[in-house]
């Protein structure tokens, strides 16, 4: 006998990869968008336990980091640098299509200074090379997304998908009045 032969898995614990079950998780994760009035081409999620599949248009590119964007409109002028005050509209939503925040909905844009690391660092790099005007839809890997735990408002490690819309970009300078900096 050769000593060749064809290893057969002592339990049912080894799981193969059914087509069928990744067909059925992603009508399943359609179904939950639709339920949540979830965007247009918004990106779909199978998630088989802790291992996630991303499924897009072709119209999305990744980043060596792993953050996965698509430019709508891309804007006029320069991208901001570290320091520069960076104003913008989003909306932010979950896996699943439903809307979790929206500076549309609390009336009043957002500000943040590039390189204070203000937001989770997905969002900054997704920030990062757009241009006033452009308007972008980021997926952020939980690498890049924000920490999770009791102590935080995230309970679990999921993507984020976030349409952000740059409106300005201004030079911060310091000014000191007596004991007071701003």
């Amino acid at each position: 006998s050769s000593g060749l032969s064809p290893t057969l898995p002592s339990s049912g614990k080894t799981k193969s990869k059914n087509p069928y079950d990744e067909k059925r998780l992603l009508e399943q994760n359609k179904r939950r968008q639709k339920e949540n009035n979830a965007p247009e081409d918004f990106p779909n999620f199978i998630r088989e336990g802790f291992e996630v599949k991303v499924v897009t248009s072709e119209d999305y590119r990744k980043s060596d980091s792993g953050l996965i964007y698509r430019d709508y409109e891309v804007g006029k002028g320069d991208c901001p640098k570290a320091g520069q005050q960076v104003t913008f509209h989003y909306i932010g939503y979950n896996e699943s299509g439903r809307r979790i925040d929206s500076t549309y909905l609390q009336g009043a844009p957002a500000r943040i200074r590039m390189g204070t690391n203000a937001v989770v660092p997905g969002f900054e790099e997704g920030i990062r090379d757009m241009r006033p005007g452009g308007k972008r839809r980021i997926i952020i890997p939980p690498e890049l997304g924000p920490p999770v735990g009791p102590s935080t408002f995230f309970s679990s490690k999921q993507f984020e998908v976030f349409d952000i819309e740059l409106l300005s970009i201004q030079n911060c300078q310091r000014r000191t009045i007596a004991f007071y900096s701003d």
